[in-house]
């Protein structure tokens, strides 16, 4: 038993003799530089909130309407639960005149923020292509699993309904192979190099940018509080093609 734990003991030792932590001298200062970072951007604009509210109204209420006989077959077959798990989804947004000045700020920012970012974006125009608004169930049980925007280039949330108490936007690290290799977290609770994931608190006004290969959920909706957001994607397109279409 005593020449087992001195076996062990000794091959402890050959480990951390070869292991990167067992390094007696280093460089006193390394350089850091960062790179391929992911940027997220967000602002409170809450002065759209009540008008924006009263216009999407309609429309959520159209995909209930639509989604009616759909969730009474789901009850009648399963139990009643009324509309939980469902998520309502307008049609497009984008030609109401009511949601035309967050369209055209939207278009604006996403230009500049491109532009900050780096790009050339000499030969592009950029346009808000898509745009709609959504709300969880009631009862709770909405979401979004993770997903990325195809075609795009700037996407991004504007929050009608929303507090504390519902769904939230969480963004995964978008670098696959960093994905795949990831050692346990020491501090979940602290944003650092070792974070797979971050979330926003959703709160009425709050808008948010960000590029749109950045895979993003939203956590499941309790049914505590109303939750309702409007969803937007943009995209630079080149002016050659758009020369090609005027004519």
């Amino acid at each position: 038993m005593k020449k087992k734990q001195k076996k062990a003991r000794n091959t402890r030792k050959k480990l951390d003799e070869i292991s990167c932590g067992s390094a007696k001298s280093f460089p006193k200062q390394l350089g850091l530089e960062e790179h391929f970072k992911c940027p997220i951007w967000f602002a409170d604009q809450p002065a759209f909130v009540d008008d924006l509210n009263k216009a999407s109204d309609s429309y959520i209420e159209t995909s209930k309407k639509n989604l009616k006989e759909t969730i009474d077959k789901r009850n009648k077959k399963f139990g009643d639960k009324g509309d939980m798990g469902n998520v309502f989804h307008s049609t497009t947004l984008i030609g109401d005149p009511n949601f035309k000045q967050l369209q055209d700020y939207i278009g604006a920012t996403s230009h500049n923020l491109l532009n900050e970012m780096g790009f050339d974006l000499t030969n592009y125009s950029v346009f808000t292509t898509e745009m709609w608004v959504q709300e969880f169930a009631k009862k709770g049980g909405g979401h979004h699993t993770l997903h990325t925007h195809w075609n795009g280039h700037m996407s991004g949330f504007y929050f009608l309904e929303a507090s504390e108490k519902t769904s939230m936007p969480i963004f995964q690290d978008p670098r696959a192979g960093n994905i795949m290799n990831l050692l346990p977290e020491k501090d979940t609770s602290k944003v650092t190099y070792a974070s797979a994931q971050v979330h926003y608190q959703a709160i009425p006004g709050r808008l948010i940018f960000f590029p749109s290969y950045m895979p993003h959920m939203y956590s499941v909706d309790l049914g505590y509080e109303p939750f309702r957001f409007i969803h937007f994607n943009c995209q630079a397109i080149p002016k050659g093609v758009l020369n090609v279409v005027q004519k």
